[in-house]
């Protein structure tokens, strides 16, 4: 019997025991979330464009095979429901997944899944435990509200640092007064676009008070338009590809992932290699959690 392998992450590659729900590492949710879009549309079809692209790519990546680890990809849910509750809904599929051992990896749509999608980890964790995000963005996402959504993609870490969760921002480059006066009042991490792209830095180090469980939000326009142009909101200036990267793996050494979204992909036709370039991001995040897990 022939398998239908369209809608699994890496399909052409996957090898029937790769894909074996109970024992994959990598659970791939699909969430092409499009409710607060606020510029470019085009997010609802971002996990579909992702996931296609990704049968182009190789099981060798970067010196790894995070494949041999198995990814098992799950079927798009139902997000005809209100904001709140696609949250709670995302929040309970990553919930499940992170208690059961393995990563979820969350393929969006807009910024603002996040919300749930870290909730859910973190309700994974015992109450001693504590969760930290490490934040690729254009944007510092952190108005309280934005035309009028409190779960909106430009609020979502806000509403996650209100929860107490600890957050660093890498590449942003499109901030505003609140939001600024938000990272004093949070006391967030930050190393902006004009910092690491003018002086070409691509390793940071994190305080030892950050958390060690780590979450990795990779919303796609951190990095340049010139390397990802198909996106809801470009802004010049960004990080480079490998430079992103190497500061996730950076900042993620002597700690471990346990769970990353890719987000903001809006895919466009004229724009074909964006959907390449976010599901190469995808296999390679996967590559650098696969080498913080340890004996998970």
């Amino acid at each position: 019997m022939t398998r239908d392998i369209s809608g699994y992450f890496l399909g052409e590659e996957l090898r029937h025991e790769e894909m074996d729900r109970d024992t994959a590492l990598f659970h791939v949710l699909p969430c092409g979330l499009e409710k607060t879009v606020s510029y470019g549309t085009g997010t609802a079809k971002g996990p579909e464009a992702i996931i296609a692209a990704s049968h182009q790519l190789e099981r060798l990546i970067d010196g790894h095979e995070p494949i041999l680890r198995g990814i098992y990809t799950h079927p798009a849910p139902d997000l005809s429901g209100t904001t709140e509750q696609i949250m709670q809904h995302i929040a309970g599929q990553t919930k499940q997944i992170a208690a059961n051992g393995a990563i979820p990896v969350t393929l969006g749509g807009e910024h603002a899944l996040s919300y749930g999608a870290v909730m859910g980890v973190r309700a994974s964790l015992p109450d001693t435990e504590e969760i930290g995000i490490i934040q690729i963005d254009a944007h510092a996402d952190l108005r309280c509200a934005y035309q009028g959504h409190h779960f909106s993609h430009a609020s979502v870490m806000h509403l996650l640092a209100n929860e107490g969760v600890q957050i660093a921002q890498l590449g942003v480059r499109a901030i505003c007064a609140e939001e600024i006066a938000a990272r004093k009042t949070f006391q967030i991490i930050s190393h902006d676009g004009p910092e690491l792209v003018r002086n070409n830095i691509s390793a940071i180090n994190l305080p030892d008070s950050f958390p060690q469980k780590l979450y990795i939000s990779f919303d796609l326009d951190g990095l340049d338009p010139s390397i990802l142009p198909a996106t809801g909101t470009p802004v010049p200036g960004g990080l480079g590809y490998y430079q992103a990267l190497d500061l996730v793996a950076s900042a993620a050494k002597g700690r471990q992932i346990i769970g990353m979204d890719i987000v903001e992909l809006a895919p466009d036709s004229a724009h074909r290699p964006s959907d390449f370039v976010a599901a190469s991001i995808c296999y390679h995040l996967m590559a650098i959690a696969g080498t913080t897990t340890g004996d998970r």
